[in-house]
């Protein structure tokens, strides 16, 4: 999120998201923020199971679909946390269906359920195909 150097709204949005769902205590998000930064090493969190992983990816691309007109950086946030969690194509269409169920359950509304589905069917090339980008290089001081 912060590699253009700008956190958008809807980044904020994400990071909000994302550090709720790995439980974060209220001063983490800025402890990271700030070792960052500074290019600092920080310190390890807990674990996440694989069942956690797969939890945390959906609440946070729950998030992003909501919003109905995902940004770039929205996708890059999605694809880079499909890489971190290991989350296949096969496992990231099963996600998408299951928010396409919640939606219609969700929301009543026709045209909101349509544009949110469209949105969805969107976000599987681009988030898949950010993904293989993210997969080919890894990060620094990262050995996969």
């Amino acid at each position: 999120m912060l590699t253009d150097g700008v956190l958008t709204r809807e980044e904020k949005r994400l990071i909000i998201k994302l550090a709720s769902a790995l439980k974060l205590a209220p001063d983490e998000p800025a402890y990271i923020y700030e070792a960052i930064q500074k290019n600092a090493e920080s310190r390890s969190g807990a674990l996440i199971s694989p069942e956690e992983m797969r939890m945390i990816y959906t609440k946070v691309f729950e998030v992003a679909i909501v919003n109905a007109s995902l940004s770039r950086d929205e996708f890059r946030v999605l694809a880079n946390l499909r890489t971190q969690f290991d989350i296949d194509d096969a496992l990231h269409e099963e996600i998408e269906q299951e928010l396409r169920e919640m939606m219609k359950e969700k929301y009543g509304d026709k045209a909101m359920i349509d544009t949110l589905m469209d949105t969805l069917r969107d976000s599987v090339g681009l988030v898949g195909d950010l993904f293989d980008n993210f997969r080919k290089r890894p990060s620094e001081g990262d050995d996969r």
